[in-house]
């Protein structure tokens, strides 16, 4: 369970919103599985596949960490931590604002931070406002009560050098399946491999204009996954609820515009998302598992794209279009858990 600390030590938790759909595949997808193999005539690459069935799968993780990177860019958020080699990101190094250690970015805190609330953060080394950190209990003292943190003057205002604090993720994105009648539909399709297909290409050097040829394996077009996400509702407020799901919302609509998985600019991994639905499991559902008071398999909330309707190609056009129906949904559901009242408590 992702759960955050309040200040009297006390767990948050007031709930689970779950959001199922499918993806459907709408250009060949590929998500690299590390088996390339050296045979003449083999794959140079192919997907990642479940050790138990043989059957395409595309990691929870791929698609977090894609929706991820699209809300950083679409909240505009400051590069300022390395991952690996040539690889950024964007962090919040504390729950509260201040500036990245080396090169004084600004940092927006992720107990506000709309991206680091939902995907979480992992606090490193950082500056924050001295009289700010104080207040916080960030500061390190000797045994003569002597503030032992670096203290330095950046800009009019002093700032301390502390170890910046965690935040887990509110959100986990499963891993997603085949789709039963897929299942049935790429077992029958014959291309030499198990459910999936080759795609030749051919690199060439504009140099020497010498030949690179590759094959990859890719998962066939029209192929559906059943899709799930889990969020953790940790706030008193339903605002930060439905502001989060709204950005996640936003997420989903920006990948059907851009791919998932590797070698989008070629024309792989086109993906579009349909028959959303959206379930909320409080803490007295949880409680009453087991009784006839207690239902958790019924949505409150569907939306699938109109198939008649031209503007409306995927669900999550029709969810964006119609989102103020989602959060008059949900609030009638969160608000009794939280006390009836908006306001951040």
């Amino acid at each position: 369970m992702n759960t955050t600390i309040s200040g009297n030590n006390q767990q948050i938790f007031k709930g689970k919103i779950l959001i199922k759909g499918k993806i459907l595949v709408e250009t060949g997808l590929h998500i690299g599985g590390g088996g390339e193999t050296l045979n003449i005539g083999g794959l140079d690459k192919s997907i990642i596949r479940d050790p138990v069935t043989r059957q395409p799968y595309l990691p929870g993780s791929s698609i977090k960490g894609k929706l991820r990177s699209i809300l950083e860019a679409f909240l505009q958020r400051p590069i300022n931590r390395q991952s690996g080699k040539e690889v950024y990101r964007y962090e919040s190094d504390d729950l509260v604002d201040g500036l990245t250690d080396r090169n004084f970015i600004p940092f927006e805190g992720a107990k506000t931070c709309p991206l680091s609330r939902i995907f979480g953060s992992t606090g490193t080394k950082c500056w924050v406002k001295r009289d700010l950190a104080d207040r916080e209990n960030l500061l390190d003292k000797d045994s003569q009560g002597n503030i032992t943190n670096e203290i330095e003057k950046i800009g009019d205002e002093q700032y301390a050098k502390i170890n910046g604090r965690n935040l887990p993720a509110r959100l986990i994105v499963r891993d997603t399946y085949l789709d039963a009648s897929s299942i049935q539909i790429l077992e029958k399709i014959d291309t030499g491999l198990y459910m999936t297909e080759w795609k030749f290409e051919n690199g060439l050097d504009r140099i020497t204009a010498a030949a690179n040829p590759r094959q990859l394996e890719r998962i066939p077009r029209g192929a559906k996954f059943n899709f799930e996400m889990v969020y953790t509702i940790e706030d008193q407020s339903s605002n930060i609820v439905e502001e989060d799901l709204k950005h996640l919302a936003i997420a989903l609509a920006i990948l059907e515009d851009d791919a998932l998985g590797g070698h989008g600019s070629r024309g792989y991994g086109k993906v579009r998302f349909e028959n959303f639905q959206f379930f909320y499991r409080g803490l007295e559902q949880y409680r009453n598992v087991g009784t006839s008071t207690s239902n958790l398999l019924e949505p409150f909330y569907s939306c699938s794209s109109d198939p008649d309707d031209p503007n409306q190609a995927s669900a999550t056009t029709a969810l964006l279009g119609n989102f103020g129906a989602l959060s008059d949904q949900m609030k009638a559901k969160l608000l009794p858990a939280l006390g009836g009242s908006d306001n951040d408590g």
